[in-house]
């Protein structure tokens, strides 16, 4: 995709002796577990970009209003149905193929998606067709797409945990490392601590030195991605104290084997749980 943008951004720039970039945000690409319905609805979220737009009363911003509940009123039917035509019309959209609106191409390949809406229908092009048109009639409910949009990526606790573990592997590779790191919870960190140690994490969050709960502070630094902001207002500490707490478990790693011998006990226990 870097290599088709870049191109075709080229290609284009020269032909209609233009300079800059030609598209405004850099590719995204975001993975999606096979398990379950989550393609079903980043599908269902694609197909709507065409009608999510200011001039059919779907902007970003009026989309916001409706979540808050601010519309004054529920859309006029002449723009419900402007809405439709244009969904069902799109010229760079699968979707007509998809509702059974246009013949489907020989390499489109829809039956996934489809069994995923419902496993037993007689005719999933009319399902697809009414799960998607419905959301246009209402309105468009936004909850679970306004996930979908600020999306790292989408899937079960599994799925997001596995693929965590793999892309960490090479590290400095990624650029949105630190966002992959976030995906581990600090809770669990803490929970690991706790059966390490084997006290309640209550017992020691508030003592001064104490290896449990600056190795919990120290991980959530480096595995979890946090910053010592985030760090402290997790645990009620100021960040100075944080910053000191790590850098403190950072120098006793260096040489004290027991508590190498817990941060391994620690790691085990996130691995295990991580896939």
């Amino acid at each position: 995709m870097q290599w088709l943008n870049t191109s075709y951004s080229v290609w284009y720039n020269i032909k209609h002796e233009c300079a800059g970039a030609l598209f405004q945000p850099r590719f995204k690409s975001i993975p999606v577990d096979s398990e379950g319905a989550w393609a079903f609805y980043c599908a269902m979220y694609i197909h709507l970009n065409p009608v999510r737009i200011k001039a059919l009363g779907l902007g970003k911003e009026d989309r916001q209003r409706d979540r808050a509940g601010m519309l004054p009123e529920e859309p006029k039917p002449e723009l419900v149905l402007k809405r439709l035509e244009t969904l069902r019309n799109h010229r760079w959209s699968s979707y007509p193929a998809y509702a059974g609106y246009a013949e489907r191409p020989k390499w489109l390949y829809c039956e996934e998606l489809w069994l995923h809406g419902n496993e037993k229908s007689a005719d999933p092009q009319k399902d697809y067709r009414e799960w998607i048109e419905n959301y246009i009639k209402q309105g468009v409910e936004e909850k679970t797409f306004a996930k979908i949009a600020g999306a790292l990526i989408i899937g079960s606790a599994q799925f997001m945990a596995r693929l965590r573990k793999n892309v960490l592997k090479d590290r400095g590779v990624n650029s949105n490392e630190r966002k992959w790191r976030r995906l581990l919870p600090f809770d669990d960190v803490v929970n690991a601590v706790e059966q390490v140690k084997g006290v309640p994490w209550n017992d020691f969050e508030n003592l001064y030195g104490d290896w449990g709960r600056d190795l919990a502070l120290y991980i959530g630094r480096v595995r979890c991605g946090l910053t010592l902001r985030e760090l402290g207002e997790q645990v009620g500490l100021k960040m100075q104290t944080v910053s000191k707490a790590v850098s403190r478990i950072g120098k006793r790693l260096r040489h004290d084997k027991e508590l190498q011998i817990a941060y391994g006990h620690v790691l085990k226990l996130l691995n295990k749980k991580e896939g």
